[in-house]
């Protein structure tokens, strides 16, 4: 079989693939419309971690090529430096030095010199985090906490308001870790982060597409009272199952103001199994911290009438494909697969394990809290009602 050619990608093809990448296609997608294989896309995308390099652009000094073949052209007419450099309108210092670094009188190409100069040009702008080793430590022992770098660096400006020095974009920790070459992160440490990638990925739509239920004496999120809405007020919480292997799943809360999480462990998903495991949890709380609760139409709410009569809470339904309607539980059931991936069993985990995970997050800052944890505004809402 014959060997393809190994295929060097022009920079117009380079911005091609970086636009599509950034709209949503998958490598596989792009090295098609390329009529590619997907190592020969992949191979342009991760040197980078995904993340788009900046457009080169030329200083409004440097020689362009149009000049360059001025000179080569005066060269070769044997005009003299400053009869080449009167034409251009440049010093005949300038001249002189294009030319010696590029071969002398002789051996000098437009060209050739064209691309050197741009060679010679590449200067990366050194990374915030080089020459910080403290900064780089915190955030590596923060990372190794499972804390996102979106709360570290607001957790970094919240601890040093007024030191510089320990000031960086979540956007800068991302980039080091994603791209390598810069060397400051350790690659070690993208394990910690909450997806499991190697590589900046594009935001997408996604929607859970779960067949519906049927659930007698729904109440739809239009009926719930506007004051949930705007999470003003503490008590109103929201609702879903994530899924293992063997039909394993588990069971999480989030309340809407505070960001609190908790997870209980079901043997299955029948109603009444999911029913009695969030009847226990709501007996935790006090009853003034616990007052709807908002679910996705999965099944295992029929016995929503059960549930409300036993802990005097309302249950609300989503509409159905319409995941956003509780978007503090999708959230947190997206940072629940860094501990619970999917593929894997979840009935192995105990109480006392899913407890733990819950704490780790609920004792994490949130950007949205201002940086406070979810524990510490939750912790304030409970002294309140006593």
């Amino acid at each position: 079989m014959k060997r393809r050619t190994r295929i060097v990608y022009t920079d117009a093809q380079k911005s091609e693939m970086w636009d599509r990448w950034k709209k949503g296609d998958s490598m596989h997608e792009i090295a098609r419309s390329f009529n590619r294989h997907h190592p020969s896309i992949s191979r342009i995308l991760t040197e980078n971690g995904g993340i788009r390099p900046p457009q080169r652009k030329r200083s409004s000094l440097a020689l362009t090529l149009p000049e360059r073949e001025t000179i080569s052209l005066g060269l070769a007419q044997q005009l003299t430096l400053r009869a080449i450099a009167s034409q251009l309108g440049r010093s005949p210092s300038t001249i002189s030095r294009e030319i010696q670094r590029n071969g002398g009188h002789a051996a000098y190409r437009a060209s050739k010199a064209e691309q050197a100069a741009w060679e010679r040009a590449k200067r990366p702008k050194p990374c915030k985090l080089q020459d910080r080793p403290r900064l780089i430590n915190a955030i590596s022992s923060k990372l190794r906490q499972q804390w996102s770098p979106e709360q570290i660096a607001g957790w970094l400006k919240r601890e040093h308001p007024d030191n510089e020095y320990f000031h960086v974009s979540h956007e800068t920790i991302y980039k080091s870790l994603f791209i390598q070459a810069r060397g400051v992160l350790k690659k070690e440490l993208m394990a910690h982060l909450r997806r499991e990638r190697t590589i900046r990925r594009p935001r997408r739509n996604t929607l859970k597409n779960k067949g519906l239920g049927q659930i007698p004496d729904a109440a739809t999120i239009r009926e719930r009272p506007a004051s949930v809405e705007d999470r003003a007020v503490p008590g109103h919480w929201e609702g879903d199952l994530i899924a293992g292997t063997n039909g394993s799943h588990i069971a999480t809360l989030v309340e809407r103001h505070t960001r609190y999480v908790m997870l209980a462990k079901i043997q299955s998903k029948d109603t009444e199994t999911v029913v009695e495991a969030l009847i226990k949890q709501a007996r935790k709380l006090p009853a003034d911290l616990y007052k709807t609760l908002t679910w996705d139409r999965g099944t295992e709410m029929k016995g929503h009438k059960q549930f409300s009569l036993a802990t005097d809470i309302q249950v609300y339904f989503c509409d159905p494909k319409s995941p956003w309607q509780r978007g503090s539980n999708e959230n947190t059931n997206g940072l629940l697969r860094q501990y619970f991936p999917k593929g894997t069993d979840l009935s192995v985990h105990s109480q006392a394990k899913l407890n733990q995970v819950a704490r780790q997050l609920n004792t994490r800052p949130r950007k949205t809290l201002d940086y406070e944890t979810p524990a510490d505004r939750f912790n304030a809402c409970v002294a309140s009602t006593v």
